[in-house]
């Protein structure tokens, strides 16, 4: 043993240089993001009592509203998908256990016995010989030396994996909350202007009363008459038009949430969504790092290279040693008595001279999966910072649009003031009336449609720098 060991390890070195010599260097990234070190956030009042948005508030505390949350809760607890990507999280960390637990040996108890008969023909003494043997002991099985890395970067990449399907199972639970939370805010939007409509399909109606009134004593025209029965059908169609969108957002609200009754009370208004954030003006671009689509495709792009240097590890010989230590006895009642100590230890070297090019073609599977690995992370890069130079823009001009459209229906409400009064001293017609009354009341409507687009955006920008995603759990 002490002739062959020598032999063995100078046979050893000398195949992994020449293997060394065969193995294909690796390829070079080429990673270029090419985004801006600074968010294009426009300048914002620094005199604003609205509280900053942090991306790292949890979702508890970025939504106010209890309703929200309520909903949130039940959104979380009941979507199907969102334990589909749990349940998948469970499967990559077993799969990383399965993987790291290659890097130790594996003990295990052995007992082997063995009894049997040999004829006298096959025997030495030409007599009939009946021999048993018994052994037990401790054995280790086929554990292999990682000299290469080999056992050490698969276990790496299933790290990776299992951190990169946690992120996906994280960008899935912030995308649920913007959903269940976009969904609140467009049925919020919709009972204020169902209550609008309510009350001008109402007031409408006594017009026309009245008009028919005029119209059947003279002092009236049927034109004008008319133009009232249009102006009441428009707003009985644009009523029954609500109630549907309202009927297919609570169909969506109880398909997110598996919640039925009264989404939130009738005094809940678009208002009372203290959702209204300052974004700082020097907000770096690497606040996007924190979303879980990007961490995700980091981790990706981590498990790609600790394959490639797996599949570079495959080019060298694999080192395993088998191992056993215990007594051995002809007889079992020998197996414990003084001498009866047993051990052997095997050490073996393979190395494929020729497998018709898999560990090649496997080298080039993990390099092509790296560089795709490299481009989605790249391209997640580069859609995180649209996103969020989209929503910030919206963020903007959003509040400036809200601004004047309000200006707008104050201005709508004052001029069909002015235009019943005119009509009403028979300085004007009827027609100036509705005219008037017409655009107050698209006015109005699209006020309420305003204030749910900016609400929604800043749930958008919410989830879009990352926020609401909960820390990473740790590995054992």
């Amino acid at each position: 043993m002490k002739i062959v060991a020598p032999r063995m390890w100078l046979v050893s070195a000398t195949c992994a240089v020449l293997t060394a010599c065969v193995a294909p260097p690796p390829q070079p990234e080429d990673l270029t993001v090419g985004v801006p070190s600074q968010l294009p956030v426009l300048s914002e009042n620094s005199t604003s009592d609205a509280p900053q948005l942090d991306p790292s508030d949890h979702w508890q505390q970025f939504f106010s509203d209890p309703h929200l949350r309520t909903l949130i809760s039940k959104a979380l607890e009941f979507n199907s998908d969102l334990k589909v990507a749990a349940a998948k999280v469970a499967e990559a960390r077993a799969i990383y256990g399965i993987q790291e637990s290659e890097r130790l040996p594996h003990l295990g108890a052995q007992a082997e016995g063995q009894r049997g008969r040999t004829p006298a023909d096959l025997s030495v003494t030409q007599q009939a010989i009946t021999s048993g043997q018994y052994q037990v002991g401790l054995g280790v099985s086929a554990f292999e030396l990682d000299f290469w890395g080999r056992v050490r970067n698969l276990s790496e990449a299933a790290l990776a994996q299992y951190l990169a399907t946690e992120q996906a199972r994280q960008a899935f639970e912030i995308s649920l909350i913007a959903m269940t939370a976009d969904a609140y805010l467009r049925a919020l939007e919709l009972t204020e202007r169902i209550e609008l409509a309510q009350k001008t399909t109402d007031s409408r109606t006594e017009s026309q009363r009245i008009m028919k009134q005029r119209v059947q004593v003279g002092s009236s025209s049927e034109l004008e008459l008319r133009s009232v029965d249009s102006l009441l059908l428009a707003a009985r169609s644009e009523l029954a038009n609500l109630k549907r969108e309202k009927a297919q957002n609570e169909a969506l609200i109880q398909q997110l949430t598996g919640h039925s009754g009264p989404v939130a009370d009738a005094s809940t208004t678009l208002k009372d969504q203290r959702l209204d954030r300052v974004i700082s003006p020097d907000m770096p671009s690497s606040v996007l790092l924190a979303r879980p689509d990007i961490r995700a495709a980091e981790q990706q792009l981590i498990a790609s290279r600790a394959n490639v240097e797996a599949a570079r590890a495959a080019f060298f010989p694999r080192i395993t040693l088998t191992g056993f230590a215990g007594t051995a006895s002809a007889g079992l009642d020998g197996l414990f008595r003084g001498g009866s100590g047993a051990w052997s230890f095997l050490p073996q070297i393979s190395l494929p001279i020729f497998d018709g090019g898999a560990r090649e073609s496997n080298l080039a599977l993990a390099e092509a999966r790296k560089h795709l690995a490299v481009a989605n992370y790249e391209s997640s890069i580069r859609t995180a910072f649209r996103e969020v130079a989209d929503a910030l823009a919206a963020h903007h001009w959003l509040a400036e649009q809200e601004k004047e459209q309000a200006a707008l229906v104050r201005s709508e409400q004052d001029r069909a003031h002015l235009a019943n009064l005119r009509y009403e001293q028979g300085a004007a017609p009827y027609i100036e009336v509705l005219d008037a009354q017409r655009s107050q009341f698209s006015a109005e409507q699209m006020l309420l449609q305003l204030q749910r687009v900016r609400l929604a955006n800043m749930v958008a920008l919410y989830r879009a720098l990352g926020g609401g995603s909960m820390p990473t759990p740790a590995v054992d």
